[in-house]
């Protein structure tokens, strides 16, 4: 028999999706016997936390699961959570006429980067594809879309569904989900932290979740070459106008022996500046910038700016690409700019 939701309404946002998209959303999880499941390229927490708590629960309920990071990258941060190891390379994954595709945490699907561009074809209608996302600039891509921007990390989402659902969590399912809550709010400190985030990890705690685990990994422990990127980066920091920024190179992670991944967290230090409106962080890639955008101002939305440049996110925390070079980086930096004087202007 399948489940159904309580009438309850115990974890659900009155003006989140209805409970049909719930309904819809698990009916298709629970009746599929294989999947793909993916998460978006230059993971976090969430991606990678959504990622194995969809397939730590249909595995326990026998469903042939195939999982992998779009762009196969896994930050050592996140190896603790619970199946990071059974996580496959892109490449290996093998989409058949019946499986469905689940994409979690995925805002758009050329966020899924070297996969969408090596299989076009497994996003031009033909297969069944399942959407779960918290990001109020999802594009609905999916046959079926649970889109919650209400939440505050799609971990929470995957939570409330679960929870709804009856489906059982132990202690290293909660662990997972809570350490996607906890990264996308910074532990429990963002503006999209509500009351029913506390209450969804409440209840993870109470069901076994290592909040102490996911606190080092995440927050309080770091290796030495995280320290040296730190410090080199916020070093080159600049204040332009409004917008306090830095970039990351190439040769900056060869020197302080870091990667990329080292640098997440970064952007929200820029952006807790006294008297800046954003902050920005600039990643330099062979093929552009990759360009992360923060505020803590209410009557900003990065969202908007990162729209701008085929860009998403949330109206306080969002990112884009941006074409190679510094004069495309400086004429983003200029707009930036325009968009905040308007914003002056208005008030």
């Amino acid at each position: 028999m399948r489940a159904s939701m309580s009438q309850s309404d115990g974890f659900l946002n009155h003006d989140g999706p209805p409970r049909d998209a719930w309904q819809a959303t698990w009916d298709a999880l629970a009746g599929a016997s294989s999947l793909v499941v993916v998460t978006h390229a230059n993971p976090d927490a969430d991606g990678v936390a959504s990622l194995l708590a969809v397939t730590t629960v249909l595995t326990s309920r026998g469903k042939q699961v195939q999982a992998a990071v779009a762009d196969g990258t896994l930050p050592d941060t996140l190896r603790f959570l619970p199946g990071a190891d059974t996580l496959r390379a892109p490449e290996d994954l093998a989409l058949g006429p019946d499986d469905l595709l689940v994409l979690v945490d995925c805002a758009d699907e050329p966020r899924l980067g070297p996969l969408y561009r090596a299989h076009p074809e497994w996003f031009d209608g033909t297969h069944r594809m399942v959407n779960i996302d918290h990001h109020v600039t999802n594009t609905r891509f999916g046959a079926i879309n649970l889109i919650d921007p209400a939440a505050a990390a799609t971990c929470e989402v995957l939570a409330v569904l679960f929870l709804e659902m009856g489906v059982p969590i132990d202690a290293a399912l909660a662990t997972c989900l809570l350490a996607g809550i906890e990264g996308d709010t910074l532990g429990l400190r963002t503006p999209s932290t509500t009351s029913r985030t506390l209450r969804v990890a409440a209840e993870l705690l109470d069901r076994g979740a290592d909040l102490d685990t996911i606190v080092d990994y995440l927050f309080r422990v770091k290796p030495f070459s995280t320290i040296r990127l730190w410090g080199n980066v916020l070093s080159r920091a600049v204040w332009t106008g409004d917008i306090v920024w830095s970039e990351i190179t190439p040769e900056m992670l060869a020197e302080s022996g870091a990667t990329a991944a080292e640098g997440e967290g970064i952007v929200n230090f820029l952006a807790g500046t006294r008297g800046a409106l954003v902050g920005a962080l600039f990643y330099q890639q062979a093929d552009g910038w990759r360009v992360s955008l923060r505020s803590i101002r209410e009557d900003v939305d990065v969202a908007e700016i990162a729209r701008l440049y085929g860009g998403g996110g949330h109206s306080r925390a969002a990112g884009c690409r941006v074409p190679p070079g510094i004069e495309a980086r400086d004429r983003f930096l200029s707009d930036v700019a325009g968009y905040l004087a308007g914003i002056s202007a208005a008030r």
